[in-house]
């Protein structure tokens, strides 16, 4: 296995799921504040990653403050 080639792929796809997740969340809380379904204070949040193959099922729960 090359490490290098790993780590730069993994890094690779998280920088992809940063950006178009942060991208995505932005434009339905700003939907959703202009909708009037907000109401300030927190959202939960969820993120998972799975990878076929090695069994690997990564769960990440979180807030948003939205104000």
């Amino acid at each position: 296995m090359d490490e290098d080639a790993l780590n730069m792929s993994v890094r690779k796809f998280l920088k992809e799921v940063g950006v178009t997740s942060q991208r995505e969340i932005e434009k339905a809380v700003r939907a959703a504040a202009e909708a009037g379904d907000l109401s300030g204070g927190t959202l939960k949040i969820e993120a998972r990653i799975t990878v076929d193959g090695i069994g690997l099922d990564h769960r990440v729960d979180g807030d948003l403050t939205i104000g």
